[in-house]
């Protein structure tokens, strides 16, 4: 947990307003790495908020003093260390399955870097080429949660230079599979600005060149830009959906082909094969979903609070569906098995309530 400093009068905020209030200092964040239970309580009575019982209220404290409530299925004793491992860098396989989990109370930035964190994390040289793709399908503000919020666009990429990236070498990509124009789309949901703040020209994917890909006898046309990128992250705001069950992570992942390809391959093939059959012919890449605030089934929406991380975006999708407590999934996503999925951060059941409640 991140804690917020005022470096005259040193008092401490658990959220990053900007200045002290008493001081207009602005804070310095106080990073901690060891974590101690100093309280428990067992929880036997499930709310709307938390079903599944029994679970543990942990009261935590750093090496600086600070203290913070958290939730916890896994039982521990006052005095004993709090840790949260992270995926092995060097364990490849489990690396490429695995989906990372962090709530978010205050701070994206610090959910932003938890997840890259737990997932085995990411190098960045200043020259490397980076493509962001963002979820960016409607012209809406960004309260309604049909795109991806520009404040988790910005910390990421603020994130990613901190990381030794540079402006000139980043790209935020989008295209749209409509009639509506996706200036349109960039400038009324706010991500345009997110851009322009960081001297980073947006790309049209429609307008770059794309290269026929086969694998297993499923052809399409990606986009040139996905293979000439040292870095792909896939960017989507998660949502709930009748038919899907879920979308977000890899139906994102669909904007790197062409408009034409995706088309007709749907005619051919369905969305949910192409979906599927995509991430074949895709370099690896992360997907880092934006979970703050999601759209519900009826299109309306309800605070979840989570960002997580993963290089397969189908577990993702799947973590996330298990999340939300959803029943009805497609036939792609019925087939991972929960219980397959290696998950770092918070665990799953400590994350579960059913969204269709509220």
């Amino acid at each position: 947990m991140a804690f917020y400093q005022c470096p005259k009068c040193k008092k401490n905020w658990q959220y990053p307003i900007e200045k002290c209030p008493d001081c207009f200092q602005v804070l310095e964040r106080l990073s901690a790495k060891k974590a101690r239970v100093i309280g428990v309580s067992r929880v036997t009575i499930p709310t709307i908020l938390h079903p599944k019982v029994p679970y543990f209220a942990l009261v935590l404290e750093d090496e600086n003093g600070n203290k913070w409530a958290q939730k916890s299925i896994k039982e521990y004793k006052i005095g004993e260390e709090f840790k949260v491992e992270p995926v092995s860098s060097a364990d490849a396989p489990k690396r490429r399955s695995a989906v990372a989990i962090w709530r978010t109370k205050y701070d994206i930035s610090e959910a932003i870097e938890k997840v890259i964190e737990l997932v085995g994390g990411v190098k960045i040289n200043p020259q490397d080429k980076i493509l962001i793709l963002p979820t960016l399908i409607a012209p809406k503000h960004p309260y309604f949660a049909q795109n991806t919020n520009p404040k988790f666009l910005d910390f990421l990429i603020q994130y990613l230079k901190k990381q030794g990236a540079e402006s000139k070498n980043i790209q935020v990509a989008a295209q749209s599979f409509d009639e509506i124009p996706i200036e349109v789309s960039a400038q009324k949901s706010q991500l345009l600005n997110v851009c322009l703040s960081h001297q980073i020209t947006p790309l049209d994917l429609a307008k770059s060149r794309f290269i026929k890909k086969e694998k297993d006898g499923f052809v399409c046309e990606i986009s040139e830009e996905v293979f000439n990128s040292d870095l792909i992250i896939n960017l989507p705001i998660l949502k709930l959906d009748k038919k899907l069950g879920v979308k977000g992570a890899t139906e994102n992942s669909l904007k790197f082909l062409k408009k034409e390809s995706y088309l007709s391959s749907q005619y051919l093939y369905g969305q949910e094969k192409i979906m599927e059959n995509i991430q074949k012919v895709l370099p690896n890449y992360l997907t880092l979903a934006d979970a703050q605030t999601i759209q519900k089934t009826n299109g309306f929406t309800a605070f979840l609070g989570l960002t997580l991380a993963s290089f397969n975006p189908l577990n993702l999708d799947r973590a996330f569906a298990e999340i939300c407590l959803t029943k009805d999934l497609p036939e792609y996503l019925k087939k991972i098995k929960i219980e397959d999925i290696p998950v770092a951060g918070r665990a799953i059941a400590e994350l579960q309530y059913e969204v269709d409640m509220f």
